[in-house]
């Protein structure tokens, strides 16, 4: 690889360092052109995208020059051979686990294929720590976040339910309240976490609180969404007003198909039903 010492971390504010090295991009448009090309590490991209990723609608009256001339000043930031010319486009020739985002992607699947060892926690584990804050912060795309970040989103906080389910497997209930309630507070719509967090609860003898979060909850569904909260939600409800052991909560496991972009989750939920969900954002993995 021509980019062995350069490293990208997208999952949160841009840093991006060349020999350990800081390097200050000092553009949008280069922080843009760097991002869009790093997501894709080791695959070529098209003029064509990387102009959509920087522009959107607007582009500029010579597209292909323009995208030329940020590939030179790009290349005198983070080396020359970091980025190579392909017939249509450019492609950054950088080990995909020296950018962030694709580690996330490898580190989720090869948890998904270690589900139930030893191994898939300290997976987990370590792709929940690559996670330090909304993607793409500091880069001003509407592709980016409309056709890359939505996908990384869910596939973090399938990371982190399942990082939590594994952690209640051990009884570790205490530790895990204030991290739900936070959770819970920044996806308020999010029934699965509120789930977790309800059984969190009622196994820490907070069933008082924990009926009052499901009641907000079921208000802010009606009113926001039309609709009543899940069989799942409901079976955790009814097993709050009567005495007993807590309800168990439903557990995800996260695989991300390689070449794909699609995150896939899949679980086993009340009365030993099995389903499985596929997560894509339109526009990503089609031709621009």
């Amino acid at each position: 690889m021509d980019g062995a010492g350069l490293s990208i971390a997208l999952l949160g504010p841009l840093e991006v360092r060349l020999d350990g090295r800081p390097v200050r991009l000092t553009t949008s448009r280069l922080r843009a052109l760097l991002a869009v090309l790093a997501v894709s590490a080791g695959d070529a991209v098209s003029v064509e995208r990387l102009a959509r990723a920087l522009w959107g609608e607007k582009l500029p009256a010579n597209a292909r020059r323009s995208i030329q001339t940020y590939v030179t000043r790009l290349r005198r930031a983070i080396g020359r051979t970091a980025i190579r010319t392909t017939p249509d486009g450019y492609l950054l020739d950088v080990d995909p686990g020296q950018v962030d985002v694709l580690r996330l992607r490898a580190l989720v699947a090869e948890a998904g294929r270690s589900r139930g060892t030893a191994a898939e926690r300290a997976l987990v584990e370590e792709a929940s720590r690559l996670w330090r804050g909304p993607p793409f912060e500091g880069i001003d795309s509407d592709w980016l976040r409309a056709a890359v970040s939505p996908s990384l989103q869910e596939l973090h906080l399938s990371t982190v339910e399942r990082r939590i389910d594994l952690r209640l497997a051990e009884g570790r209930h205490g530790e895990l309240v204030a991290e739900l309630i936070g959770l819970a507070a920044g996806h308020p719509l999010r029934e699965s976490l509120w789930g977790r967090l309800l059984v969190v609860l009622g196994a820490c003898g907070r069933q008082a609180e924990a009926l009052a979060l499901y009641e907000r909850l079921r208000r802010r569904l009606a009113d926001e969404l039309g609709t009543d909260p899940s069989a799942e939600l409901r079976r955790i409800h009814a097993s709050l007003l009567r005495p007993g052991p807590p309800p168990d909560v439903a557990v995800f496991s996260c695989v991300v198909e390689p070449c794909a972009g699609v995150c896939v989750i899949s679980g086993r939920g009340e009365g030993d039903r099995r389903f499985l969900a596929f997560v894509w954002s339109p526009g990503q993995w089609s031709p621009v």
